[in-house]
């Protein structure tokens, strides 16, 4: 029987450490398109994926001419998995070799010596050999693999839950212009295959696998990003009965990013959407979801929902 997914399987699964969800082929094709000139003559490597399996491999291996991609390399890691237990294996792929535009396992697969987990030293010997990491990791991981990444300094293209921009650690990189969101509708989520064992999906593909839609995921990356170039139309004046001031912060409420007044030289709380729209040369994040109390903002002693903080660079009078 197909029952309607939430997000409470998703909670679940992170609580439980259980973050097998394989990218649907479409939402990675629909994604990576908008990069093709940023990964030519470039080493990518999926460190989360199982090369016979992933979708991220199936397309990059398919476009590996098309983008001029230089290397893929892909790590399976050893352990509970949707479609395998088996020893850890790696790929290192360079090319078309005999016109099938796919690697051939026996040719281009090898056992690994480690278990194949992103954290270990035979994967780290291999990030380094990176250009840009692309990958959907682990959910509970979000944190650990966001702070290698920025250990080694590597370009990515990533999927993470949506409300990994309420953590600390990765809201200071949004505030640094060091990580974005990607051009996928952060509001519009994914669709994942998920393990058998689930009981709240979306639907059964005509493979059998059963698809659950995480209406909390988008992708997170360091790359160019040009929505994130564009700067938002404002149109709306300030007047003070329009736009209260928070109780514990000098600072007064947007509900919707669309109604930021124009002509207003202060700071702004906005809903967290606004990180989606986020121009860094029209806006200036100076801080999250706090007052200067340390509490939540409020209004007329009423929290708000959470709230990023920004001040307009271009203010017109």
């Amino acid at each position: 029987m197909v029952t309607k997914s939430s997000n409470k399987s998703l909670h679940k699964a992170s609580k439980e450490k259980k973050d097998e969800f394989y990218t649907q082929l479409a939402d990675i094709e629909n994604e990576i398109k908008h990069y093709k000139d940023q990964f030519r003559g470039k080493v990518v490597f999926c460190n989360c994926d199982d090369p016979r399996e992933s979708n991220f491999v199936k397309y990059f291996s398919r476009n590996f001419e098309h983008l001029g991609l230089k290397k893929l390399i892909a790590t399976h890691f050893k352990g509970a998995t949707l479609f395998t237990n088996k020893k850890p294996y790696k790929l290192e792929y360079a090319g078309d070799k005999n016109g099938n535009r796919m690697p051939d396992p026996d040719e281009f697969m090898t056992e690994m010596i480690s278990d194949g987990d992103f954290r270990s030293k035979e994967c780290i010997d291999l990030l380094k050999q990176a250009d840009i990491i692309v990958t959907n990791p682990p959910f509970s991981l979000f944190r650990e693999y966001m702070a290698q990444l920025m250990e080694y300094d590597k370009r990515f293209l990533i999927i993470g839950n949506t409300n990994a921009i309420t953590y600390k650690e990765i809201f200071k990189l949004f505030k640094e212009d060091k990580i974005r969101t990607g051009y996928t509708n952060f509001n519009v989520g994914m669709f994942f295959m998920v393990p058998d064992d689930w009981e709240l999906f979306h639907h059964i593909d005509e493979n059998g696998k059963k698809i659950a839609r995480v209406s909390t995921s988008c992708w997170f990356t360091s790359l160019e990003v040009e929505k994130h170039k564009e700067f938002i139309t404002l149109y709306k004046k300030y007047n003070p009965e329009e736009y209260p001031h928070y109780d514990n912060y000098d600072a007064i409420n947007v509900d919707k990013y669309t109604d930021i007044p124009y002509d207003y030289n202060g700071v702004i709380g906005v809903p967290i959407t606004f990180i989606d729209k986020y121009n860094p040369d029209q806006f200036e994040i100076v801080k999250f979801r706090k007052g200067d109390d340390d509490k939540d903002l409020s209004i007329n002693g009423k929290f708000t929902y959470f709230r990023i903080l920004v001040k307009n660079k271009k203010v017109k009078k």
